[in-house]
C-alpha cells in the first residue's frame, strides 16, 4: 500500500487507473478504524480494480461544543490495517491540504440535512456534503462505498451524488456489530465499562421493534411507543431521537408501509451514539430486516 498526502498525486493515481480500464474504489473514513470500516474495504475489493481510503479527521462537520479535538487518532494502527486488507492506496491529507488558506466555498444539500441527525447537530451535514465532494473530486472514484450505521449521511450523500451529477455510484454496506449487538463506531472509545453495557439499549429497542413489526404491527405511533418504553429501562441514557422514516427523503412515516427507516440516537455519559435498521414489507405483511 501507497501513502499519499497530495490531493493531486491521488488524482494522478485514479486517472492512469481510468486510463487502464480500471474500476477505482474509494472508502473514505475519519480514522479510528475497526470492523465496520474494513468491512467497506474488503466489499470495495471484491468490487474494484483499485482501492483507495482516506484518513481524514473533517473540522469542518463537527459543530464548536462537539468532539473535535479529542476524536481518536492513530493513523500508524489505521495504515496497517488498511495494508492488511490490500488497500492499494492511502489518501492521508492535512487539512491544509483539504481546505487551503482562503477556501470559502461550500457544498450544501438542503432538503435533507435538518432530519435526523442533523436536526441535533446544526452545520453537520454541510461538513459532510463539502468534504465528501471534495473527495469525490480528487480521487475520481467509480465507485464509493459507506456504512448503512450513518444512514442519514447516506441518503444525504446519495441526494448530493444525484443532485449534482458525480459520475459515481454509491454502495452501501451493512452494519458490522459487537456479538452482543452493538454497533460498531469509533466512538465506542469513549465508553467505560458501565456505559459499554448500557449503550446496548440501542440495539435491545430496534429489535423489539422488530419483533412487533414481524409480528404484523405496522403503525409508528405504537412502535415509537414501544422502542422509548425500551430506551427508558436505562435511565441514564438520554435519548436524542427515535424515528421511523422514509430512507430516502428522510421524511416521518406514519406507517412501515413497503420500507422504513427506524433510527435511534442517544447520548451514553457524554457519548453520542447512533443505530438503525431498515425493514421492508411482503405480502404476507411480514418483514424483512436490513442493516
Amino acid at each position: 500500500m501507497l501513502t499519499l498526502t497530495s490531493a493531486a498525486e491521488i488524482t494522478a493515481v485514479s486517472k492512469e487507473a481510468h486510463r487502464a480500464s480500471k474500476c477505482v474504489g474509494f472508502v473514505p473514513t475519519m480514522g479510528a478504524l475497526h470492523q465496520g470500516h474494513l468491512s467497506l474495504v474488503r466489499t470495495a475489493r471484491t468490487q474494484s480494480d483499485v482501492v483507495i481510503a482516506s484518513v481524514f479527521v473533517n473540522p469542518k462537520q463537527f459543530g464548536p461544543n462537539e468532539d473535535f479535538t479529542k476524536y481518536p487518532r492513530n493513523a500508524e494502527k489505521d495504515a496497517a490495517m488498511l495494508a492488511a486488507e490490500k488497500t492499494d492506496y492511502l489518501f492521508l491529507p492535512s487539512v491544509e491540504e483539504m481546505y487551503p488558506p482562503g477556501a470559502t466555498s461550500w457544498v450544501s444539500e438542503e432538503a435533507l440535512s435538518e432530519k435526523l441527525d442533523g436536526r441535533s447537530r446544526p452545520g453537520h451535514f454541510r461538513g459532510v456534503t463539502t468534504v465528501v465532494a471534495k473527495l469525490f473530486n480528487i480521487v475520481q472514484p467509480d465507485l464509493a462505498f459507506f456504512g448503512q450505521k450513518d444512514a442519514a449521511q447516506v441518503a444525504i450523500v446519495k441526494k448530493m451524488v444525484c443532485d449534482l451529477n458525480f459520475d459515481v455510484r454509491i454502495v452501501v454496506c451493512p452494519i458490522v456489530r459487537e456479538s452482543d449487538g452493538l454497533a460498531m463506531s469509533s466512538r465506542n472509545a469513549y465508553l467505560n465499562p458501565e456505559q459499554r453495557k448500557q449503550a446496548l439499549v440501542l440495539y435491545r429497542s430496534l429489535m423489539r421493534l422488530q419483533m412487533l413489526v414481524d409480528r404484523g404491527e405496522t403503525r409508528s405511533t405504537t412502535l415509537l411507543a414501544a422502542g422509548k418504553q425500551v430506551i427508558a429501562e436505562e435511565p441514564t441514557v438520554k435519548l436524542d431521537y427515535l424515528e421511523i422514516v422514509n430512507p430516502e427523503t428522510l421524511d416521518q412515516a406514519d406507517e412501515i408501509g413497503q420500507g422504513a427507516l427506524i433510527a435511534v440516537a442517544a447520548y451514553v455519559g457524554s457519548t453520542r451514539l447512533i443505530d438503525n435498521i431498515v425493514v421492508h414489507g411482503t405480502a404476507a405483511g411480514k418483514t424483512s430486516p436490513r442493516q
